[in-house]
């Protein structure tokens, strides 16, 4: 069989990173250590969102000694710090170390609309790695072309020109008619040969990881 875009996209579906203790034990094992968490994690799924780096931008070692703990074919879809946009280079510098394993970045922007900003970084990435803009002000309408045209995309947008998609869950609870609206979607973007990246939001109880475990099967 001919490989097709469609043939080649995937959907990857994960939670909003690992590190929960009140995981165990029902997604954990009860005697699991903490230092051990994302090797079980890797285990179920092929990707996370690695949110801490949104805070404190870790050592090009730690990126390696994470992407060393995953299996091949997984991915950490990474949150940029605040000052990573006048700090492009550095920022992708550190996270290059996660070499294969390097997924989605999410870049977070608060404020209102500003096209200077957004040329800055549009600028200064680079155009081999995959940026989500996670534009929170209703003043970013319309800003979406442009982001994919620049093979950049908005969180959350489902326009079929978006080179891939990155959805956030952070309403829960799901029920599963609400999960099966969510497959259908996927499986429309897949179709069209778009990958889609899928995180859901931690809460105490290990409900992320079911959410996620059954919107994968229903994709499938």
């Amino acid at each position: 069989m001919t490989a097709t875009a469609a043939t080649l996209a995937r959907a990857h579906v994960g939670t909003s990173g690992w590190s929960y203790p009140t995981w165990k034990p029902d997604f954990y094992p009860a005697d699991a250590r903490p230092e051990d968490f994302l090797r079980y994690y890797a285990e179920r799924f092929d990707t996370v969102e690695l949110n801490t780096t949104g805070y404190r931008l870790p050592s090009e070692e730690q990126f390696a000694r994470w992407a060393a703990q995953t299996p091949p074919g997984f991915t950490f879809a990474v949150k940029m710090p605040a000052r990573g946009f006048r700090e492009v280079t550095t920022f992708e510098e550190r996270v290059r170390r996660l070499g294969d394993a390097l997924g989605p970045i999410r870049v977070v922007v608060q404020s209102a609309r500003d096209d200077g900003l957004l040329e800055l970084l549009l600028g200064s990435a680079d155009r081999d790695l995959r940026y989500a803009l996670d534009l929170r002000h209703p003043s970013w309408d319309g800003v979406e072309e442009r982001l994919f045209a620049a093979g950049a995309t908005r969180v959350g947008a489902t326009s079929a020109a978006a080179p891939f998609l990155y959805l956030r869950f952070r309403e829960p609870p799901y029920d599963d008619d609400a999960l099966a609206a969510a497959a259908a979607g996927i499986r429309t973007e897949l179709a069209a040969g778009t990958d889609v990246y899928c995180y859901f939001r931690h809460e105490d109880a290990p409900t992320a990881p079911a959410y996620a475990a059954r919107l994968r099967e229903l994709v499938r």
